[in-house]
């Protein structure tokens, strides 16, 4: 288990005020500083300073926060490991929307059927909350669709799949080769903030020196199936991985856009802390998922 001091040096380093820190911990605003004097004593430097009214961490602060970081969450599966009481393994995981609903399933059936001592708890959320809760200890690792700072974290490249965008067989532009600007005048339905397919879909309008705002309409939903609901009744255009759309494609309820120049792909990564004890276990089951993806 972690020292105490050491959660209160986090909460101060993510909440940056003393007093707000020792509202959130339910102790007195001189606990925090007293465990902030003891860390600072132990390590021999200095781990706050102010500029002006704002709390900075210093170097040597940013870099227990990493380590403390880590340790948290190693703790936590430590804590886990130690208290289990069968045999049976579950490994819990977080994977972004279009992976949790679209590639694992298939996966999942696959491993338990050749691992039944394995039980799993998907998490399915955005990439910027499965970060989160990566930091935090709340799941072991993660898979994710979106852009990540990758100097954070250890990661595996799980795939590359084909970014596209979608329409109604209605649609004018339905089979019609097209530029990406003959578009503006749709309604684009997208993800939520957020969301990993959202950013990917915004850096690369924003290379062709356009944004969301370009477009005549938008309607944001966090719900790919009814993004493709929406798109198969043509109320609008979206843009989703290949994967996501591939049984209505193959059944012809929406069609894929024509766009000149745009061949787009993107990783697929799986995700976990740096330098984690458990590192060889999670590239265990990296390399168990790897092997089931089609």
């Amino acid at each position: 288990m972690i020292d105490f001091r050491h959660q209160t040096f986090l909460q101060l380093c993510r909440i940056k005020n003393y007093t707000k820190t020792a509202s959130k911990l339910h102790i007195t605003q001189p606990t925090v500083t007293q465990h902030i004097q003891h860390l600072e004593k132990h390590y021999g430097v200095k781990l706050f300073n102010y500029s002006g009214k704002s709390l900075e961490i210093t170097e040597a602060g940013k870099k227990l926060y990493k380590y403390t970081e880590r340790m948290t969450a190693d703790s936590k599966e430590i804590e886990k490991t130690i208290k289990k009481k069968s045999n049976t393994q579950t490994i819990k995981f977080g994977a972004t929307l279009t992976i949790g609903e679209f590639v694992m399933p298939n996966v999942l059936n696959q491993v338990m059927k050749k691992n039944p001592e394995l039980n799993f708890d998907m998490l399915v959320e955005n990439t910027e909350t499965l970060l989160n809760k990566l930091k935090a200890g709340e799941i072991n690792f993660a898979l994710l669709e979106g852009f990540f700072d990758k100097s954070k974290f250890d990661y595996q490249l799980f795939s590359n799949e084909k970014f596209i965008g979608i329409c109604s067989p209605l649609s004018k532009y339905s089979q019609q080769k097209i530029r990406l600007e003959d578009l503006l005048d749709s309604r684009l339905i997208l993800r939520e903030n957020g969301s990993g397919t959202r950013e990917i879909l915004e850096q690369i309008l924003y290379t062709n020196n356009l944004s969301q705002k370009s477009f005549a309409n938008k309607l944001e939903i966090g719900n790919l199936n009814a993004i493709k609901e929406l798109v198969a009744k043509n109320r609008g255009i979206s843009f989703i991985y290949q994967a996501a759309a591939k049984k209505e494609l193959a059944n012809n309820l929406i069609s894929d856009l024509k766009i000149i120049d745009f061949n787009i792909k993107r990783e697929f990564n799986f995700v976990y802390l740096k330098n984690s004890i458990f590192e060889d276990q999670y590239h265990k089951y990296f390399k168990l998922f790897s092997s089931y993806r089609k």
